[in-house]
């Protein structure tokens, strides 16, 4: 996980936290949010990731 998405991931982990406390379920809700686009990016990044190692092998298989 990115640093960008782990610090989304906590600040909804503390929204969620703080809406638990205070009885908030609007606040609860948004952590949740908050934590569930934190995973989508990374997954994102991941996909982006293995996208780009694979068309490294395709273009490297070609070179030779």
């Amino acid at each position: 996980m990115s640093f960008g998405n782990k610090a989304d991931d906590l600040a909804g982990k503390a929204k969620e936290a703080a809406g638990k406390v205070s009885g908030d379920e609007q606040l609860q809700s948004e952590g949740k949010a908050d934590q569930a686009k934190a995973g989508v990016s990374d997954a994102v990044e991941n996909v982006k990731d293995a996208v780009s190692d694979a068309a490294g092998k395709v273009k490297d298989a070609f070179k030779k």
